[in-house]
């Protein structure tokens, strides 16, 4: 085997195991999402969702389809959390964050 092949076959066996972390960090992240049926959107739960989102291991579509969300109430805790962090999805402070 050449030094070419013996590199790039390096490369595949990396990239692959690099694949491997990223499903299994997908399917952790997936697994600490709350239930598909919550009714009770503590700052927890909506955090974990946009952090799913952003991370790649939920799509936008699927967790609006999961939870019954519209993509405006996704996108307005997503929103609160770029511009006051996660104690920005609290409900007792939005009126605190909302501009008049």
């Amino acid at each position: 085997m050449s030094t070419m092949d013996g590199q790039n076959s390096q490369r595949q066996d990396a990239n692959t195991n690099v694949d491997m972390i990223d499903r299994g960090q997908n399917q952790m992240i997936l697994n600490e999402l709350p239930p598909p049926d919550t009714k009770r959107w503590v700052v927890r739960r909506k955090a974990a969702v946009v952090a799913a989102v952003k991370n790649g291991a939920i799509t936008l579509e699927e967790v609006c389809r999961r939870y019954n969300l519209s993509v405006e109430e996704f996108l307005s805790w997503q929103e609160m959390i770029d511009k006051h962090g996660v104690r920005g999805l609290r409900v007792t402070r939005l009126q605190d964050y909302r501009a008049p």
